[in-house]
Order: structure tokens, then sequence, then C-alpha cells
């Protein structure tokens, strides 16, 4: 589930040919079934070859179903022979070879669901492998325009239904077509009246499965919108669980609860009741049918036309063609919504990656730090420019502070430089060399981020803090807590830095999971650091005492700053002020308040109502 109302996609249950299914949700088709299919089968790979093998289990499999009506009207015609006198070695031959028929059913079925789900499961590990590498490929901008619980959804929901198809949805919708053909061709041999007959209530089938499914497949729908709508409650519920407390408005929020998930109980309800019509209708007329081959069979038997046995085996066989009908329009559902699943999948493989490194692209060795901006423009979308011709140059070991308005454009032109994006026009060098002409990775395991969003990943405290510098040694890791000012706290917790971590450091405080990413970008000790409102959720006091271990990481390096707290870069070489993507501004801090300009205006409605801040 995603943020917001993301739907969760139900799965019907697998089936079997010959067992009754309901109705079920609205299935999502696919765009292009024959290119995905193609595409699917491409990652088979080996697996074609014990495919080759379940098919020839399902056609075996599905001569001994076709053979067993068979034999039971053999068995019912011995029993009817010589003058009522049974034949007993013709009935214990054709019990013997129906109960080896039987049990060989049973022992291919099996056989057939094993491989199948190895090879499903070896197909979706290879598919989820595609996928993941994929992601990792993806440049930023991808991932600005799409939800983590969309890409999730296609991690999970659309693999799962990709694996249920092939696993088990193939083999039955394979295995149903033959058992069809089948029983057609041999009701045919047996008795091409009795077929006639037993035809009649298949047109009835199809008119109550269309007009059944067409009234569920509207509340379905709904009830897959209204499963949204609760989905979503519940998530904002949970997620703002302290500050429905601190309001007071739990029983607002279950008042809430209540009416969603009644709309959802009704909507649910009336589906379910309008596909549980189906099965109930379908088997009187499954009986009915079975009813007419009987008095029709009767008939004939009387006149010696067709043998009891022989109605017998046509009763069966016009049960095995009736009952895969009902069910081969759900399995093809299924399919399809596997197959859906599988395009959603492949969407995410043919995305364009990063731009490729250049064949001249070269390996960023011993970087030094110095960075020249000239005439750099950028717009997320041509027509729309967030950069507009910035030129600066920051000095190895430098200092820069970006300050400006939400939106101006501060963390953009720091993306630019760790090429997150390519600009649009102008170059971007560094020691000299434009950015382009370096590769990928090289370039950006010269830069350390503490960015205000703070991630750690799930385990050891000590683990994160190695994320960027995997070999450093427990001194070297605790060393760069302490500069973070993180030891004293670490040491406070039962397991000091052996203490794991909940899902983004869920148990630690937000200034200290603060902490630990400088702690982390400390120890990798990068060339150029990017600050992005590092301190922004440190309070004062953690403040001071972080400020000069920042200051000593970086004395040697060249540092971009963003920040909103004017006070934290008061010390900075230089201040650029962004507006509307672009430079208003720049200089030092004593400079800038003599210009009485725009940061003089900033600075000043910052902290009048703080006594001395002016002084």
């Amino acid at each position: 589930m995603s943020k917001g109302n993301e739907q969760i996609v139900h799965t019907p249950p697998p089936l079997r040919p010959g067992g009754a299914q309901r109705l079920r949700g609205p299935v999502v088709k696919p765009k292009n079934l024959k290119g995905t299919l193609k595409r699917l089968w491409y990652y088979f790979g080996n697996e074609r070859k014990m495919l080759s093998l379940v098919f020839f289990f399902i056609v075996v499999d599905a001569v001994l179903m076709l053979l067993a009506p068979y034999l039971i009207g053999r068995a019912v015609d011995a029993m009817s022979l010589k003058q009522g006198k049974v034949d007993s070695n013709l009935l214990e031959i054709m019990i013997i070879v129906l109960a080896c028929s039987y049990l060989a059913d049973a022992a291919l079925t099996f056989l057939q669901g094993w491989l199948m789900a190895g090879v499903a499961q070896r197909v979706v590990k290879r598919l989820r492998e595609a996928i993941f590498r994929k992601l990792q490929k993806l440049p930023v901008s991808f991932f600005d325009t799409r939800t983590h619980g969309e890409l999730m959804s296609r991690l999970s929901n659309d693999v799962d239904n990709v694996s249920n198809t092939i696993s088990q949805s193939t083999t039955q919708l394979m295995s149903g077509l033959i058992v069809i053909t089948g029983s057609l061709i041999m009701m045919i041999i047996l008795s091409p009246l009795l077929t006639i007959a037993s035809l009649i209530t298949v047109p009835l089938v199809f008119l109550l499965t269309k007009t059944i499914a067409k009234r569920t497949s509207v509340l379905f729908k709904n009830q897959q919108i209204e499963l949204g709508k609760l989905n979503g409650h519940i998530e904002e519920s949970i997620s703002g669980i302290e500050v429905v407390k601190a309001f007071n408005h739990e029983e607002q929020v279950i008042k809430e609860f209540e009416l969603v998930n009644t709309k959802l109980r009704d909507v649910g309800l009336k589906a379910q009741i309008w596909s549980g019509f189906l099965m109930p209708i379908m088997n009187v007329i499954n009986n009915l049918g079975f009813a007419i081959v009987a008095v029709i069979g009767g008939i004939l038997a009387v006149k010696s036309l067709v043998t009891v046995g022989a109605i017998a085996s046509f009763i069966t066989y016009s049960r095995q063609f009736v009952r895969p009908l009902n069910d081969l329009a759900n399995i093809f559902n299924i399919l399809q919504s596997g197959v859906a699943g599988a395009e959603r999948v492949f969407e995410i493989i043919d995305e364009p990656e990063e731009v490729v490194d250049p064949p001249h692209a070269v390996e960023l060795m011993n970087p030094k730090g110095h960075v020249v901006f000239e005439n750099v423009s950028f717009g997320y979308r041509p027509d729309v420019p967030i950069i507009k011709n910035v030129s600066f140059e920051a000095q190895v070991g430098s200092s820069t502070a970006l300050v400006g308005p939400t939106g101006a454009g501060k963390t953009t032109i720091v993306n630019l430089l760790t090429r997150f994006y390519d600009v649009t026009e102008g170059r971007i060098l560094l020691d000299g060399r434009d950015i382009r002409d370096y590769t990928r990775d090289s370039l950006r395991r010269c830069f350390g981020f503490v960015l205000q969003d703070t991630y750690l990943f799930s385990g050891t405290i000590k683990e994160n803090i190695k994320y960027g510098k995997p070999d450093a040694t427990d001194e070297e890791v605790e060393q760069a807590a302490q500069m973070a000012n993180a030891d004293v706290f670490i040491r406070r917790l039962p397991n000091k830095y052996e203490t794991v971590l909940s899902e983004n450091g869920g148990n630690l405080s937000q200034g200290q999971r603060q902490l630990l990413a400088i702690a982390r970008v400390i120890l990798a000790r990068p060339a150029l650091l990017i600050l992005d409102e590092a301190t922004s959720s440190i309070d004062t006091r953690t403040e001071l005492h972080i400020q000069e271990a920042l200051l000593k990481l970086m004395e040697e390096r060249t540092s971009f700053i963003i920040a909103h707290r004017l006070n934290t870069i008061r010390d900075a070489d230089m201040i650029m002020v962004i507006g509307n993507g672009q430079i208003i501004e720049k200089g030092s801090h004593e400079e800038l308040m003599e210009a009485k300009g725009r940061y003089d205006q900033m600075f000043f409605n910052q902290f009048k109502n703080v006594e001395g801040a002016l002084d």
C-alpha cells in the first residue's frame, strides 16, 4: 500500500479444471497480450525444457481424465452382459485400470504443481532482480514523479500476479482446453444425439455468466474503491496517531472509520450476493442438462441404440465438459491479470536509465574541490527553467552557503553539481574539468551528504555509520560519532553501537537521526560536502556542540551549505542569495549586511524579535 488511497489488489485463489469458482473482482486487461507474453517468455530461459516436461505431464493427465469415464462405462456394461450375468474378469480389469488411472492422475497433478511452482519462483526471481537492478540505474527524476507505494506495488503485487499466473493458471488453462476438446470428441463418438442434447444448456451458461458478470463488475470495482479509501484512512490514522491523540480526535477518527467501513461492507455485501447467485443457478442448469441427457439416454437405451454403460460414460464426459467451461473465464481473467502485471513491470524495465558515461570519461582521482559554474541553466521541463544563467566559483576548501525562499533553486544547484540532473545549458567544472567528463560513480564518491530528511537503514547504529565506509574499524566509527556529538546518546542505549534501529530509525528522535547522518559523513571524509539544513532538527545546545565538529570537517574541504537559519552560515566564505533561479546577491556575511539588500532584509526579519541578534 502506498501513500494516500493506494488500492490493494487481491488475487483470486487458484483454480483446477472441474472445480467451481465464483465471479471475482474487475480484471485489469493487458494492453499488448501477445507482445508481453513474448517478452515474458524470454525470462523463462532454461526453464523452457522444464515447461516441455510439464506440458507432457498435462497431456498424459488429460488423457487419463478422459479415459476414466470410458472405463466407468465399460464397468457398468460388464455388469449387464450375458442376460444379467456379471463379466467378473472384465469388471476386475476395469476397476484395476480405473484405480491406476486415478492414482496416476493424482501423481501427475502433484508433479505438475511441484514443477510449475519451481519454474514460477525461478522466473519471478529473475524478474524481481531485473526490476530492482533497473531501479538502481534510473535517474533521480524518475523517482521524483512516482510514489514509493506505486513502485512497491509493482515489485510485490504485480510480480505476485505473474507468479500465480505462471504456476497455476497457465497449466490449468492448457489442461482445461484439452479436457473440454477431448470430452466433446468422446461425447460425439458415444452418441451424437446425446451430444446435441447436452449442448442445449451451454448457451444458458454463457448467458448467465455474462449477465451476472456485468452486474458484479461494477460492484467489485466500487468495492476496490472503498477498500482503497479504508486503507488510506487506516494509514493516515496510524501514521498520525500522535497528532490524533494530541487533539483528542480519537472518537472522530473512529466515526470516520465506521462510516468508510460501513460503505465498504454494503458494497461488498451486494457484490458477494450477486456473485453468489452464479454457482447455485449454474448447478441448476447443469443438473437440468444431466436430466435431459438421462431422459433421452434412457429412451435410446430402451430402443437398444446405446448401452447403459455408454450413458454413464456420457454423463461423466458431459460433467467434465461443462465444469471447465464455468472456470475457463475466471482462469483467463487471472491470466490477463498476470500479463497486465508483467506489463507494469516491463514499463519500469523500459524506462531510460541515467545517461551512460561517454567513452572518454575518466575516473576522478584525488579531487581537490575547485568548483566553477559557467552560465548554467536548467529546467525539469524545457519550457519551464528553474535555474537561469548561474555563474560562480568556489575555491578549494571554501564554504559556500545558499539561502533564499523555498523553491528558489538552492537544492537544484547541488543536484546539478552531483549530476543527479544534467545541465540544460552551460557547464560545471570540477578541478578544471567538465563534470560530464568524469565517470558518474567516481564523481559521486567524492561528495558527502547530510540532508534535511535523514534516512537510516534497518540494522545497527554501527552499520549505519559505516554505510559510507564499510571497511572502517570500530575505533573509527566511535571517533566519528564523538565528533558528531552522537557518542553521548549512543552510550546511553542498552546495546550502545549494536542497538538495532527500526525502519528509518523510528526508535530515535529526529535530532538523533541527524547526528548519526553527520557521523556517517564524518567517517567517509569526502572531498566535498553538501549540507542541506544539516542541523535543522537539532536543538540549539546540540547545534552549538556540533558546529565545531562541522567546522573542523569543513576546514580542508569545499562545502556547500543550504540553510534557512541564517545564524548557521555567518562564517561561510561566500553566501549566495538565490531567488527565482538566479543569484541575486553574493558575498560574505559582512559584505551583504553592509549592502543593505535582500540578505540584510532576510536577516533582520528572521532575528528582529531576538534580543541582541543584530549586535
